[in-house]
């Protein structure tokens, strides 16, 4: 039996199975989706795509909407490609731009409205040198979130809800990415950052601040006259530009790099990078397989560092020249990216987008309102078990009828088969039967004459 080709070296083998129960450590995926698709207008479906871009890689970036599309037809297949969590763009007949971020397959869902928003392409018009896409988006962001747990005083005492309010948001924006690991994920995987900022009102509205940033990062210490020296960065300087500076009028190097007038520095103040982190990282560097001697040397300098007997500079640089590793400054710096987003919670209610109303900021309701909505809710529940109840037991009723169908079918073939054969049987003893013997008497008689002719041989 021929097997099916399996390409291993140009696909990446799927492990996590989209579909597959009981798998508790596999990546959440996001579908971006503008419900009423014609209907929003252009500058809902741009922002839908730029937030497209911000949920990279794992997100479906070519989705393509319908207006006949449903939202059922979503959360249909939600399963089987197994998406973790919807968001939904919307827009309402006043005007009002809505976004719903909803956990497959039961839910809950938080309803946002979208105050203000800024695009990708109306943030890179305001920067002087924007930030295009490129590997960035291969890994997913690093979520960082601010102020969405409020301290423990009166106000979290006095309204146990809104404690319940904020654990839940938390719980459901930690979800939307795979989780970090510092022993496990690498540095340089981490290009990009998605921040979440709660701003603290005193009416206890609920807002975030959404905003996307590209991490880059420079060597400190170098000025940037210095540092176009660089062959990386005379590279990326040709790369973006092409353009060389010109000295035809100067006579001296010094004079491009202290003189003002041609764009230089003044003072070494003014030669530090504008940022505001500085890290500290180690730059790994090829090692060489050490002899036992030389082990054994190492490790009576670590021993020495330990003791303090040794100085550290010394130490550092010996451990370098055995293959160790180099520490190196660099100030990080973020470049935003877009889209912007001042969001406000107006809703959290059950299931996707149709279940029962747990919160919302405008309508308040009375314990005795409550009781009844609860009872509503109980009784739909019950007619909607009852519903299902009756449909299993229809279907069931069906499927025995289609089967006994099959069955009185069946017998009815087997006994006009049996018909056919004895029809058969006496066909075959009227006519063939006389062909038969005569052929058979042929046989003998022949077999009988040479029978006779061997004894008058002998």
């Amino acid at each position: 039996m021929v097997k099916a080709r399996k390409k291993k070296r140009t696909h990446v083998p799927n492990n996590d199975g989209p579909g597959k129960p009981g798998q508790a450590n596999r990546r959440p995926k996001s579908m971006v989706i503008r419900m009423g698709a014609g209907d929003v207008g252009s500058s809902v479906t741009q922002l839908a795509r730029d937030f497209r871009a911000v949920m990279e890689p794992d997100t479906a970036s070519r989705l393509k909407e319908r207006r006949a599309n449903k939202l059922k037809d979503y959360t249909a297949m939600a399963g089987p490609l197994g998406i973790s969590h919807l968001f939904l763009f919307s827009r309402s007949k006043s005007g009002n731009v809505h976004l719903r971020v909803a956990l497959t397959p039961r839910g809950p869902t938080l309803t946002f409205r979208v105050e203000r928003y800024a695009l990708c392409k109306d943030i890179a018009k305001a920067q002087k040198h924007p930030r295009s896409g490129g590997k960035e988006y291969l890994n997913a962001p690093l979520l960082v979130m601010n102020n969405f747990t409020s301290q423990a005083g009166e106000d979290a005492k006095a309204d146990p809800i809104k404690k319940q309010l904020e654990s839940l948001t938390t719980t459901i924006f930690q979800s939307i990415f795979p989780p970090i690991s510092p022993q496990t994920t690498p540095l340089s995987s981490i290009r990009r950052i998605l921040l979440l900022n709660r701003e603290p009102q005193s009416d206890g509205t609920y807002i975030i601040n959404l905003r996307h940033y590209a991490i880059t990062t420079r060597r400190t210490g170098v000025s940037k006259r210095v540092r176009r020296f660089d062959p990386s960065e005379q590279r990326l300087r040709e790369k973006k530009s092409g353009a060389l500076p010109n000295l035809g009028k100067l006579e001296d190097v010094a004079d491009y790099l202290l003189d003002p007038s041609a764009g230089g520095y003044t003072s070494a103040s003014e030669t530090e990078l504008d940022t505001d982190a500085e890290i500290e990282v180690l730059e790994t560097t090829t090692q060489r397989v050490l002899s036992r001697r030389e082990q054994q040397r190492q490790q009576q300098q670590q021993k020495q560092h330990q003791n303090g007997e040794k100085d550290k500079d010394t130490t550092m640089k010996e451990s370098a020249a055995n293959g160790g590793t180099n520490v190196e400054k660099r100030a990080v710096k973020l470049v935003e990216l877009g889209p912007r987003m001042r969001l406000r919670m107006v809703k959290v209610e059950e299931g996707i987008c149709e279940g029962r109303v747990m919160w919302n900021e405008f309508v308040t309701k009375t314990d005795a309102e409550e009781k009844a909505l609860e009872e509503k809710w109980e009784k739909k529940r019950e007619e909607k078990e009852a519903r299902r109840k009756e449909q299993k037991e229809n279907i069931e009723r069906k499927k025995l009828a289609k089967k006994n169908a099959k069955i009185n079918a069946s017998q009815g073939d087997g006994e006009a088969g049996e018909d056919d054969d004895e029809e058969d049987e006496d066909e075959w003893d009227s006519d063939d039967m006389e062909d038969w013997d005569d052929d058979l008497d042929d046989d003998v008689a022949q077999g009988n004459a040479n029978e006779n002719e061997s004894e008058n041989e002998e």
